[in-house]
This record gives structure tokens, C-alpha cells and sequence, in this order.
């Protein structure tokens, strides 16, 4: 998400540590402002579990729209806090006068946090919008055994950009039977996002006379 907003000016190092900064920086606010070790703890730990799930979307390890991911957890992670700052001050005494910068400073960060997210956000949606990019690798549909890629590629048109990979079989299997088994012979589409990203992906295949084709392209 950051890398394309930001027109692709940030290294691969550098996305993996403001990652990491943008996951446990919540965590590391409510640290600076919790009071009371029950409330403390809870409100943390779901903070750096949701950190954990975040970071897990950000490397690919859990399939999620990655900027639907970061703005629910910017979202989310304040209310959280918001919350945990109120069940302590129902169990607790009125905070000490140090405390209250304390949470101040924390109400700002956060509000910067997801100003900066949301902001990138709608930078991102403008240039989905614009189709000038075919969907990732992982959109193509999967290979069952026997049915290998040849090449893959991508193109643009008027409609827009897709990928395409040239498949075939080690088994032998026509070209209709290619398409048979790889369940593709009507296209079909899914949703891409849930929040900012609101195109599908719309996945096929086609027989030129010679190969089998499958692709990936965004429906609108």
C-alpha cells in the first residue's frame, strides 16, 4: 500500500520497518499510558495480537487486502485504547498530574497515525482507480499436479491491464481438458477489498488454437 501511494519511492527494507513501526506503535502508546496491571495487560495483548495479524497481512502470511488491513487497524487499535483508559478509570483514582500529558500525547499520535493512513488510503484508491495495473501473480488461479506454466506476462488495452500465463500438460490433456480441470470454463470474479480497494478480480481461461491462456483482470 505505502509503496504505491508513494509513487514507489520506498525500498523493500524500508517498508518491512515501517511496517513493523506502523503494527506495534499502538501497543507501544497504551504502554506509555496504562495505569493498572488487569486492564494493562489485556488491552495490550490484544493490541499486539491484532500487531501480529497485521504484520502477517503485510508479509503475505494471511491473505488480506493489505490496505483494508491497515485502515481497520488504525481504526480500531484507538477505540481499543479508548476503551481500556475508561475501565481504569472506573477501578481507579483520578490519574496523577504527570499521566495527563502522557495521554494527550498519546490521543495526538494516534490521530496523526490514522490521519497519515487514511490519507495514503484515498491515494491508493485514486490509483486503483485509474487501472494502469494488472493484478499480482497470486491472483491467477492455482495449478493442480500435472499442469505446469509456461510463461507469464502482462498487458493493457483499452480496458485496462491484465496478466496472463501460458499453462500446459505433462499429463498429455487437450486443451478443452486443460480448461476442464483447471475448473476455468466460465470466468469468474471475487472481490479485491473489502474498504478501499472496490474492484473485483476476474479470473479465466482461453483457448487460442494452440496453448491455453489463463489471466487475471480487475472488473469494475
Amino acid at each position: 500500500m505505502w509503496n504505491r501511494a508513494l509513487g514507489g519511492h520506498v525500498t523493500p527494507y524500508m517498508l518491512i520497518v515501517l511496517g513493523i513501526f506502523f503494527a506495534v506503535a499502538p501497543a507501544v502508546v497504551w504502554m506509555m499510558i496504562a495505569r493498572t496491571r488487569p486492564v494493562g495487560f489485556a488491552i495490550g495483548g490484544t493490541l499486539l495480537a491484532g500487531a501480529g495479524l497485521l504484520l502477517s497481512v503485510q508479509q503475505g502470511w494471511v491473505h488480506a487486502p493489505r490496505p483494508d488491513a491497515h485502515l481497520l487497524f488504525t481504526a480500531l487499535a484507538p477505540v481499543l485504547i479508548a476503551c481500556g483508559v475508561g475501565l481504569e478509570g472506573r477501578h481507579e483514582n483520578s490519574p496523577p498530574p504527570e499521566w495527563i500529558p502522557r495521554r494527550n500525547g498519546a490521543i495526538g499520535f494516534l490521530g496523526m497515525q490514522f490521519a497519515l493512513t487514511l490519507v495514503v488510503g484515498l491515494l491508493y484508491a485514486l490509483m486503483i482507480g485509474e487501472g494502469s495495473e494488472a493484478p499480482p501473480s497470486k491472483a491467477l488461479p492455482s495449478l493442480p499436479p500435472g499442469i505446469s506454466m509456461v510463461d507469464e506476462g502482462t498487458s493493457c488495452g483499452s480496458g485496462g491491464c491484465w496478466r496472463a500465463a501460458t499453462v500446459t500438460s505433462g499429463n498429455g490433456l487437450s486443451r478443452p481438458e486443460i480448461i476442464r480441470e483447471l475448473g476455468l470454463q466460465q470466468e469468474s470474479c471475487r472481490s479485491s477489498g473489502w474498504l478501499l480497494d472496490w474492484r473485483d478480480v476476474c479470473v479465466g481461461a482461453r483457448d487460442n488454437g494452440e496453448n491455453v491462456t489463463i489471466y487475471a483482470s480487475w472488473g469494475y
